[in-house]
């Protein structure tokens, strides 16, 4: 089972087990991370599940739609590494993903 890591903005971290094909935010959310807030529950319609995702990852995760970069362009807090985390599929290449949290997620 691949793990991601998550840093929450006040240095908080998760390393937690994901199950393949489920999304990062609904590992996060699985897992109690506090900072995912996913207010439409993985509809790509809100942008409150905004992760930056470690550089070392980026490209591992693959690129955005174009429908997650339109939520993009409305997020607060984003960086070259943004990402919407109902968005990305764990897979077993992204076993050790690490993804950090902003300090707040436009609600």
């Amino acid at each position: 089972m691949p793990k991601v890591t998550f840093i929450e903005h006040d240095g908080t971290v998760h390393t937690v087990d994901a199950e393949v094909d489920s999304s990062v935010m609904e590992t996060a959310l699985r897992n109690d991370v506090s900072s995912i807030v996913a207010e439409c529950g993985g509809g790509c319609t809100c942008a409150t599940c905004l992760v930056h995702v470690d550089e070392a990852w980026f490209e591992k995760v693959g690129p955005a739609s174009p429908e997650e970069e339109e939520m993009l362009d409305a997020a607060f807090e984003l960086k070259p590494t943004s990402r919407l985390s109902c968005q990305i599929r764990v897979t077993e290449a992204l076993d050790g993903l690490v993804v950090r949290t902003p300090a707040y997620q436009g609600r």
